[in-house]
C-alpha cells in the first residue's frame, strides 16, 4: 500500500480540570498515570457490567488536559457515560469540533500526528485546520476502510456494538491494563483474564472472490457461526471482518455467501 491521506471524521472530547488525570484514569481500562505530555494510548470505556461503551484513544496534553477521540457517532453517548460518574470532581467534559486527517502507509513519522491502530505506519492529524502532509497523495474513505480491515482494527457500530465485550475485539493488549486500579466494568475483564476464559465470539478477517456484503452469514461445517461486519474491495476480490463464534478458529475453512474463505486472526499488538 502506498501512503495516502484522507479526511476521517472523529468525535473528540476535551477533558480538563485539576482532577482530569485522576478522574479519567478511574473511568477507563488503560493506565494513563505514566503517560507523558503529548503521548497517546488506546483504551476502552466500559459500562459497569463490562460491555463496551466506546473504544477510544487518549492524548495527554498535561495532567490537567486530555483529548479523547472515538469513531464518529459515538461521542455523545461517550460524553454522557463519562459525565454519569462525575461526582465532586473538578473536571469539565466538552465536545470539540475538530477535523481529523488520517495518514496511512507512511514509512516515517508524520509531524504532529497521533499514532493510530497500534501500527507504525498509521497516524491521525487533529485540530481546527490541520493540513495534509506534503508528498503524500490524497486517498479515499474506501481506501481507509480497506486499510482498517487489513489492520484488523474494529470499528464502533460494526465490529463493536452495545453487546460487545473487550475480549472479542482483538485489541485487549493495547487497550487494557491488568495492573491498574479499579474502573467500571473491570470485574468482567479481570475475571475472564484470571480464569483464562474465552469470549463467545471474536473478530476475524476473511478474503474471497465475487461479492459479499455486510450481514452475509459465515458458515462452518454447515453451521451459522457469524456475520460479516465490514467489507472492502481489493484488486482481486474482497477482504472483510466478521464476528465469528469461537467454535470456528483461525485457519478453519468457512463459506461466506457462495465464496470459500479461511479465518484469519486479527489480534492487534503495538508495533
Amino acid at each position: 500500500m502506498t501512503a495516502f491521506w484522507c479526511d476521517n471524521p472523529r468525535d473528540v472530547l476535551r477533558i480538563s480540570g485539576s482532577d482530569a488525570l485522576a478522574y479519567l484514569d478511574s473511568q477507563i481500562s488503560q493506565d494513563i498515570r505514566n503517560l507523558g505530555d503529548g503521548e497517546a494510548t488506546h483504551s476502552f470505556v466500559l459500562q459497569p457490567a463490562g460491555k463496551i461503551e466506546a473504544l477510544v484513544r487518549i492524548v495527554r496534553r498535561s495532567s490537567d488536559e486530555f483529548f479523547v477521540d472515538t469513531d464518529q457517532g459515538s461521542g455523545e453517548s461517550l460524553r454522557n457515560r463519562l459525565n454519569r460518574f462525575k461526582i465532586r470532581v473538578k473536571v469539565d467534559i466538552e465536545a470539540v469540533d475538530w477535523r481529523c486527517i488520517a495518514v496511512r502507509g507512511s514509512q516515517t513519522d508524520v509531524g504532529g500526528g497521533v499514532p493510530a491502530w497500534g501500527r507504525s505506519d498509521a497516524f491521525d492529524l487533529f485540530g481546527g485546520d490541520p493540513q495534509p502532509p506534503a508528498g503524500i497523495r490524497a486517498g479515499s474513505l474506501e481506501e481507509l476502510t480497506l486499510s482498517r480491515i487489513e489492520a484488523g482494527w474494529p470499528a464502533m457500530g460494526s465490529e463493536i456494538t452495545e453487546a460487545s465485550i473487550p475480549g472479542e475485539t482483538g485489541v485487549v493488549s493495547l487497550a487494557v491494563s491488568f495492573t491498574k486500579g479499579c474502573y467500571p466494568g473491570q470485574e468482567l475483564v479481570e475475571r475472564m483474564d484470571s480464569r483464562g476464559s474465552s469470549a463467545p465470539r471474536f473478530v476475524r478477517r476473511l478474503r474471497g472472490v465475487g461479492n459479499t456484503t455486510v450481514g452475509d452469514r459465515v458458515l462452518h461445517h454447515g453451521n451459522d457461526v457469524g456475520a460479516v461486519t465490514s467489507v472492502a474491495c481489493t484488486g482481486t476480490g474482497w477482504v472483510a471482518l466478521a464476528k465469528v463464534a469461537r467454535a470456528a478458529q483461525p485457519g478453519d475453512a468457512v463459506i461466506v455467501g457462495s465464496a470459500e474463505s479461511a479465518l484469519e486472526d486479527v489480534s492487534v499488538r503495538e508495533n
